[in-house]
């Protein structure tokens, strides 16, 4: 919403003043984006200029208005195709340029010796791509300043569109894509690229720790126009295009004695596994957020569990991101980490070492816990060299259910001991609780313990699936300032932590993946643990990943759901069954949705996200019974 404030508009054109005067930027055509206020209508704009002129704003055509997006609400689309109005500049921009007017709108630029059209961002995903009018009508040239955010498998799509979209119409492609934290939910992944006649000629990285990173190429236009004359359906069509309006350029891209010049050949380009994405995305995005809020670390309640020691592996990749970085020669980075550990001469060369300096891991032991998961935490905070506490919280709850006791004279008890189930709820609820007050207080006053200054940032490790299914107490260690795996299925989670055993040798993960994920909330029975989250949530987690892809990326309902895990679930299940297990999702679900309103904010990471504040609009107050879907659910059954 910075979009609707006019500083937002004065501060670009500022920007743009320092850049058209820079001599970083003479004799190369920028492509820069920013708003522009044309005719009182707001647009998401394109302004290319070269020495110190402005060629041509070009309005968006295509909004990104989905999912994490919601450009409709701060800007117009251009709806005026091959339409060129005069835009008149502001005085800070005339008095560098010295220009009063410049061309606003669908139009291409003639250089010397090529043709050059501009897409941004959704253009590029949307049926009827500007590249494929602007390909046939003799554009050579498409540029593509793109903020596309990371999720798990999608760097692929984003090259195959890249590269489909010169396999048909011939031309060079180059893709430039935001890099970093936007200050919210998202990544950005980077991948810059560029692609001729279908084939990729440069890649740049996905995941880095860079802010910049500059991608050039050495290609020749002789292969785009031969490559084009060859393809008959291709200039039948071109031949009777709506021709755009053409800006010519008194500049050219070659020059006349370049035939000696090597020019680049395509390459095979390299996807990062899921597993990689995990281990590098959150470990960046974790980076960005902590240099930027200036605190010195994070604390991180860790449970000997699967879904909190990936977290602690997180935090570790990122000190190796960190390590490898600065040995690299990254001058920022090593300012940023100085700033974290406020010491000016530390340079970081072992992971293990800064691990030490700027995490801390805690174990929050009850009655309840066993030795297992105890010893399994110990053991990995050793491996990756987190400062690691072990503290009991049982002092804690039994003095908070003494004040109950006290004011009400009843003293609830555990199912196990004759308790009803709401009063064995209330009190797994009381530890979970305690254990956010406790993670809190230790965040802000540990480093003064240790005599360092700052306080510590605390990570929450609540996965995708357990959000979905209301699997967590609300204001308990699910309750934290950021948390890195809440877009992260289960199941991605385990083949991440197989990963980090045989990448980062982190043997004390072995006995975590072996071990079933349980909350050790309820009476141990013979000191070993009775209790599991699967056995809890009436589902397993596979199940779940299922569910959550149905339920947003599929848009199914109860009804819907049914009719497609009949096909998808018929050689395990019979549709009785199957009736079963969609009506107990769905009243968990919606019975816990309310919980969704103070999620935590989490890496985006996975298209099913039930985040109630971006992502997932739908409404948190259900009618749990769902008796008109359910009775139809039931027909089908008879039925079948």
């Amino acid at each position: 919403d910075h979009y609707y404030e006019s500083d937002t508009l004065l501060h670009s054109f500022q920007v743009l003043a320092k850049l058209l005067e820079s001599p970083v930027t003479q004799d190369i055509i920028c492509d820069v984006g920013m708003p522009v206020m044309h005719k009182n209508v707001r647009y998401n704009c394109r302004v290319i200029f070269l020495n110190k002129k402005i060629l041509l704003i070009r309005p968006k055509i295509s909004l990104a208005n989905a999912g994490n997006y919601r450009e409709l609400r701060w800007f117009t689309p251009w709806s005026k195709a091959r339409h060129v109005e005069e835009y008149f500049l502001p005085r800070i921009i005339q008095e560098v340029t010295g220009q009063d007017t410049v061309p606003f709108g669908d139009a291409v630029l003639a250089t010397k010796d090529t043709c050059l059209g501009t897409e941004i961002c959704e253009e590029l995903w949307a049926p009827n791509s500007p590249h494929i009018e602007m390909g046939l009508d003799g554009v050579e040239i498409f540029t593509n300043s793109s903020g596309s955010h990371h999720v798990l498998r999608k760097a692929h799509t984003r090259v195959d569109l890249v590269n489909s979209a010169t396999a048909k119409n011939g031309g060079i492609y180059i893709l430039s894509n935001q890099k970093g934290c936007d200050g919210d939910r998202l990544y950005y992944d980077g991948c810059a690229m560029i692609s001729m006649n279908g084939e990729t000629i440069a890649q740049g990285s996905q995941f880095s720790l860079d802010d910049v990173e500059v991608l050039v190429a050495t290609l020749d236009l002789e292969d785009v126009r031969s490559y084009r004359a060859e393809i008959s359906s291709r200039n039948l069509a071109a031949s009777k295009v709506n021709p755009y309006p053409r800006i010519k350029v008194n500049f050219a891209l070659s020059c006349s004695d370049d035939v000696a010049v090597p020019v680049c050949m395509p390459i095979q380009w390299r996807h990062h596994s899921p597993e990689e994405e995990i281990c590098l995305g959150p470990a960046c995005w974790l980076w960005d957020y902590l240099r930027r809020s200036k605190q010195a670390g994070f604390l991180l309640p860790l449970s000997g569990g699967i879904d909190s020691s990936a977290t602690a592996c997180i935090v570790y990749s990122m000190c190796h991101q960190v390590c490898l970085a600065v040995k690299n020669g990254n001058a920022e980075v090593l300012a940023d980490t100085r700033k974290i550990v406020h010491d000016e001469t530390y340079v970081p060369e072992d992971p293990r070492e800064f691990c030490k300096r700027i995490f801390t891991t805690c174990y929050m032991a009850s009655e309840n816990s066993s030795q297992d998961t105890c010893n399994r935490a110990k053991l990995l905070a050793e491996q990756i060299g987190s400062y690691h506490i072990n503290l009991n919280i049982d002092a804690a709850v039994k003095a908070i259910v003494g004040i109950f006791s006290m004011v009400t004279g009843r003293t609830p008890c555990f199912s196990v001991y004759g308790g009803s189930s709401r009063e064995n709820l209330a009190l797994q609820n009381v530890q979970a609780r305690v254990r956010m007050v406790l993670s809190y207080l230790f965040a802000q006053l540990t480093l003064w313990t240790r005599g360092m200054p700052g306080g510590l940032l605390v990570l929450g490790s609540a996965n995708v699936d357990e959000s979905l299914r209301g699997y967590l107490t609300k204001y308990d260690c699910s309750s934290a300032d950021i948390n890195p795996i809440g877009g992260i299925s289960k199941t991605d989670l385990k083949n991440f932590i197989q990963y980090c055993i045989e990448n980062f040798q982190l043997t004390a993960l072995r006995s975590i993946m072996a071990a079933p994920p349980t909350a050790e909330l309820e009476p141990l029975v013979d000191g070993q643990v009775s209790q599991t989250d699967e056995a809890d949530m009436g589902m397993t987690y596979a199940e779940l990943s299922i569910y959550g892809k149905l339920r947003k990326i599929a848009k199914a309902g109860p009804y819907s759901m049914f009719c497609k895990l009949i096909n998808m679930w018929k050689e395990i299940c019979t549709p009785r069954e199957v009736a079963s297990k969609v009506k107990h999702f769905f009243r968990m679900y919606s019975v816990n949705r309310h919980k969704m309103t103070t999620l935590t904010p989490s890496y985006h990471a996975e298209n099913y996200s039930p985040d109630d504040n971006r992502f997932d609009l739908r409404p948190f107050l259900y009618n749990t019974s769902w008796s008109w879907q359910f009775r139809c659910i039931d027909k089908q059954v008879n039925v079948l």
